[in-house]
């Protein structure tokens, strides 16, 4: 399973903030995304970024974050 949240984290510059969201293209579906906030708190709780929002969809999955690179 792909690490979607470090994916984006690795390619932004420091103070930078991005969308992380689910890619068909590369087999992300909104249920294997959610791992992906696993992924993001993780990187937080190191203090490596900040999650500044997550974005849920009607049925309560969530289908983007929002981050910004802080190391």
């Amino acid at each position: 399973m792909r690490d979607i949240t470090k994916e984006v984290y690795d390619k932004m510059k420091v103070g930078a903030a991005a969308w992380v969201r689910p890619v068909a293209a590369k087999g992300d579906t909104l249920e294997s995304f959610q791992s992906a906030h696993e992924g993001a708190k993780l990187l937080a709780e190191e203090g490596l970024i900040q999650i500044v929002k997550i974005q849920r969809e009607v049925g309560g999955l969530i289908d983007a974050i929002r981050i910004q690179r802080l190391g």
